[in-house]
């Protein structure tokens, strides 16, 4: 079955292992500053990057030892979050390789999975393209 993809302005492929560096908290963080200007923006979560809308991250992430009274949440929620707080401009997908590849089915159910050979529809969806991160 051929799935429609909606237009976007920017598709953002996310890479690699999530939590080696800041880069999935900037890539949030910039996801959030196109959607609040009005953007439109999808992102494709490939390798390692499918970890982080994983059911089993729960809602929040283990405590800082720095600060051991506050409480963050999970990327899982925060996907989820922004999901139902732009549910016209923002779009989340997965792939379905790369998630079965590393055992990772169980995705939060607002994520989109996809296999790889749906990559083209997701890119000429897009106005424009940005890869971060490695694989």
């Amino acid at each position: 079955m051929k799935r429609h993809i909606p237009p976007t302005d920017v598709l953002l492929i996310l890479m690699g292992a999530p939590h080696e560096s800041d880069q999935t908290t900037s890539v949030l963080r910039l996801v959030q500053a196109m959607l609040e200007r009005g953007g439109r923006v999808q992102v494709w979560a490939c390798g390692n990057a499918t970890q982080l809308t994983q059911q089993s991250l729960g809602e929040v992430k283990p405590r800082n030892f720095a600060d051991w009274g506050t409480s963050y949440p999970s990327t899982a929620v925060l996907v989820q979050e922004m999901l139902a707080a732009f549910p016209d401009q923002f779009y989340w997908y997965g792939c379905q390789f790369c998630s079965d590849d590393r055992g990772t089915q169980a995705h939060v159910p607002e994520v989109v999975m996809r296999g790889p050979s749906a990559f083209a529809s997701n890119s000429a969806a897009a106005g424009k393209t940005l890869m971060v991160g490695v694989i």
